[in-house]
């Protein structure tokens, strides 16, 4: 029996699926495909899957894991990647399965693509008033933790934000803190500009990779 991490894409419709709903997805999906993998005893017998770092909802995830074991040491790991794909929704994709290098507690930071753009002013003033907001002395926005609604100063975590307009839409990349310690979510940044400048934004937020704390990528 060996461990093996599925690498997978959720786009489109799917993005809109729940966390809960997806792992559902996923286990219809090992089971309609008969691969031979290790599943939980007991009651209700169910193929053994975790995620290493569960996407919020409506994002989009360009490079999504899902670990499980197979009973066979020899089975081929393109064979996996095959018949899952056979079995899976249109905005569900593997592309790729690894015997897995690091463990899910490792990952630290997680990168993002955001398209931000609205109805209420111009793609030229909304990155100016998005250069105006990163330059602040702080970013004070609301966050909601287990013990309650909290006010944050997030301007450290966008600090090395990137960004650049288009004809359509204003593009930001940036690199935040997240796993099991902190989570930074970065509609944050979204909801502080809307706040501040009484508008609403519209926007389409993808996850792009994810690093451990020495800034490698998850593996």
């Amino acid at each position: 029996m060996k461990n093996v991490r599925v690498w997978f894409k959720k786009d489109h419709e799917c993005r809109y699926m729940s966390h809960l709903d997806l792992n559902r997805v996923m286990i219809r999906a090992i089971t309609k495909s008969r691969l031979p993998v290790w599943r939980t005893e007991g009651f209700n017998v169910h193929p053994y899957i975790t995620f290493a770092l569960p996407l919020s909802l409506g994002f989009r995830g360009e490079k999504e894991t899902m670990d499980m074991r197979i009973l066979d040491d020899d089975f081929s790991l393109d064979v996996i990647k095959d018949e899952l794909n056979k079995c899976l929704p249109h905005g569900l994709t593997v592309f790729d399965v690894t015997e897995p290098k690091c463990k899910p507690g490792s990952i630290s930071k997680a990168k993002f693509k955001m398209r931000l753009s609205s109805d209420d002013i111009s793609v030229k003033e909304l990155y100016i008033k998005l250069q105006e907001t990163l330059d602040s002395d702080e970013i004070l926005v609301d966050k909601k933790t287990k013990k309650g609604i909290k006010k944050i100063d997030i301007k450290n975590y966008f600090s090395d934000a990137k960004h650049y307009d288009t004809d359509f839409d204003v593009v930001v990349r940036v690199t935040l803190p997240a796993g099991s310690t902190t989570n930074i979510n970065p509609t944050l940044l979204i909801k502080a500009l809307e706040e501040k400048y009484s508008i609403e934004l519209c926007y389409d937020i993808t996850r792009v990779e994810v690093y451990d704390a020495e800034g490698k990528p998850f593996e």
